[in-house]
C-alpha cells in the first residue's frame, strides 16, 4: 500500500465492479463481491460461481451469501428507505433481505478493516436494485466504527429516480471528482462473464467517458456536506445501448 490510500470495491453482485467501479479497479487493494447464488437459479449461479474463479482481480473477496430474491420487490413510485435498505413489497422476499443485512454487516466488518476507502454503490442502487441498495446501507453502518471514506458514483436510472431524488435533496457529499472508467479492463471482464454465461447486462453496454465520484469521509456533520440538488448524473438506460446522438446525462431537479 505504500503510504497512499488502502482501497476496497464492495458491489453486491459479480459484474456490478465491471459496471460501475471500472475506474478504481486497478488501484484497488481489495474487491469484494458479496452475493453469490441467485435465488431459485441453480444454472446461473454455477455460471457465476465459474465466472468469479476466472477473474483476474486483484484481493478478490468472494462472501457467496445467497441472493434474497428481493432485488425489484420495491414500491418504485414511492419508495421508503429501512434500516436494511428499502421496504420490499413481497412478504417472502422480504423476510430474506432483512435476514441478510446482519449478516451482511458482520461479514464486512472484518473485510473492511484497516481500509481509509470504501468504494461502493450509490444511495439508491444505481437503477433501483433493492440489493445494490443494502449494502450501501451496510457499509455506512460500519463507517462510524471502522474510520473509512466512503465513495459512490452517479449513475442513475429511470426506476431509482423518485429514491435518488428523495436522497440526493438531503445532504449527502462533501467533494467529488471526475473519474475515466477503464473501458479497456471492463470489456475484458465482460468477455469473462459472458463466456461463462454470467453477464446481467446487456451486450450493448457502453461505458462513458467520464464518470463522477462523490465522497462521504467519517465523523461528517450535515454541515459538511452537499445536497445532489443540481448535480449532472448518468443515466443508464441511455447507456444500455449505442445511440450515441442521445445525451446520456440527466440533471438531478
Amino acid at each position: 500500500m505504500n503510504g497512499t490510500a488502502s482501497r476496497a470495491i464492495v458491489v453486491a453482485h459479480p459484474d456490478d465492479e465491471t459496471l460501475w467501479l471500472s475506474g478504481v479497479l486497478s488501484s484497488a487493494d481489495r474487491v469484494v463481491f458479496c452475493f453469490g447464488d441467485q435465488f431459485e437459479r441453480p444454472k446461473s449461479s454455477a455460471a457465476r460461481r465459474r465466472a468469479v474463479a476466472a477473474l483476474p482481480l486483484t484481493g478478490l473477496v468472494d462472501l457467496r451469501m445467497p441472493e434474497s430474491g428481493a432485488g425489484f420487490s420495491v414500491d418504485r413510485s414511492n419508495p421508503q428507505q429501512t434500516p436494511a435498505g428499502i421496504a420490499i413489497t413481497d412478504a417472502a422476499a422480504r423476510a430474506r433481505y432483512e435476514a441478510n443485512y446482519p449478516k451482511l454487516v458482520a461479514a464486512l466488518r472484518g473485510t473492511l478493516d484497516g481500509y481509509d476507502e470504501v468504494y461502493t454503490h450509490n444511495p439508491w442502487g444505481e437503477y433501483g436494485h433493492a440489493e445494490h441498495i443494502q449494502v450501501h446501507r451496510a457499509v455506512v453502518a460500519l463507517q462510524a466504527e471502522l474510520g473509512y471514506t466512503i465513495w459512490f458514483s452517479n449513475y442513475i436510472g429511470a426506476d431509482s429516480r423518485p429514491l435518488a431524488l428523495q436522497i440526493g435533496r438531503q445532504p449527502c457529499w462533501t467533494h467529488r471528482r471526475t473519474a475515466a472508467p477503464d473501458q479497456a479492463l471492463a470489456r475484458r471482464l465482460m468477455r469473462i462473464y459472458q463466456r461463462h454465461g454470467a453477464w446481467t447486462w446487456t451486450r450493448f453496454h457502453r461505458w462513458p467517458g467520464e464518470e463522477t465520484l462523490y465522497a462521504q469521509p467519517p465523523g461528517e456533520n450535515s454541515q459538511g456536506r452537499h445536497p445532489l440538488t443540481g448535480e449532472w448524473l448518468l443515466d443508464v438506460s441511455r447507456l444500455r445501448w449505442w445511440l450515441p446522438w442521445r445525451r446520456a446525462r440527466w440533471r438531478l431537479d
